[in-house]
């Protein structure tokens, strides 16, 4: 397997929990983790294989440091590259657009030629709404901590036995 870059806000805490159970289960060697916040573009393209942290803030937005980092790539081809994605949404207080973001960086992904892995049930959750949900599946790995705590653990650990599958 190809090293796999991490990107996430080593400033957000919840974020930061979950990363750490994510290079646990697929195992230290073979991740390197990148503050997003301090990423560069030519950082960001030397990898093949990416798990991306995107929470979604307030009414579905990614967060500032995505929004202010993905201009830097968004001329950029990325064909041949695989991403999977994870992050925290809040479906009880935000049930109109539960792990938007997600699906947001989905789609941003996806129209540069990325390839996304690692979809998961949307089994299990009470929500209105996720730009996240194709069909029966989220895009990504949606967690929330708020309301479902100690169901992220083996969400986190069976999400990544999938993802050791899927990368190359």
């Amino acid at each position: 397997m190809k090293k796999i870059g991490l990107f996430y806000s080593f400033n957000s805490v919840k974020t930061k929990q979950q990363a750490q159970k994510i290079i646990a289960g697929i195992g230290e060697g073979n991740v390197e983790v990148v503050n997003v916040e301090e990423a560069t573009q030519e950082q960001f393209l030397t990898y093949s294989n990416f798990i991306l942290a995107v929470p979604t803030w307030f009414d579905g937005e990614l967060p500032n440091y995505w929004d202010e980092f993905l201009p830097s790539v968004e001329d950029d081809s990325l064909k041949g590259k695989t991403f999977a994605l994870y992050g925290g949404g809040d479906q009880k207080g935000y049930p109109e657009n539960f792990v938007d973001g997600i699906g947001t960086m989905a789609d941003f992904l996806e129209a540069r030629g990325g390839k996304v892995i690692g979809h998961t049930s949307t089994d299990g959750y009470e929500f209105e709404g996720s730009k996240a949900q194709r069909g029966d599946k989220f895009v990504g790995l949606a967690l929330d901590i708020e309301n479902q705590a100690a169901l992220s653990d083996e969400r986190i650990s069976n999400w990544v036995e999938g993802l050791k599958k899927d990368f190359k």
